[in-house]
């Protein structure tokens, strides 16, 4: 499914990255995992939208760079409500790959990785 990339709209929900200042924002403890980069190259865009959605949203990477090896906490609004969400990323070259129907209520560890010249996610 394509989806369009606007800068200016939100997803159905806001998604907010963990600045590591406690109690900063609220958070959906039942959708929020750690994103692991295990690809060999650093992900300099991600994009996460609710499966049915139609749109991508805002970089939850905002301006950072997730380097190679790098984890980062993904912190939801408290008011989303999807269970079943898609993740989009991208290098800076422009490389991208999509994932689809990820249950984040399942999810506490994603990582991303290449093998063998495929784009791979393992979840725990």
């Amino acid at each position: 499914m394509k989806r369009m990339l606007t800068g200016g709209l939100m997803c159905a929900v806001m998604m907010v990255m963990a600045l590591g200042v406690p109690g900063l924002f609220a958070e959906n403890e039942d959708l929020d995992f750690t994103l692991v980069n295990k690809t060999g190259k650093n992900i300099s865009s991600v994009y996460i939208a609710p499966h049915d959605s139609t749109d991508w949203g805002s970089d939850v990477m905002e301006s950072d760079i997730l380097r190679d090896g790098e984890s980062v906490k993904i912190v939801f609004h408290p008011k989303a409500t999807a269970e079943v969400w898609d993740l989009w990323v991208e290098d800076k070259e422009g490389n991208s790959v999509e994932w689809e129907s990820l249950d984040l209520t399942k999810i506490e560890t994603l990582t991303l990785k290449i093998v063998k010249g495929k784009p791979v996610a393992e979840w725990k």
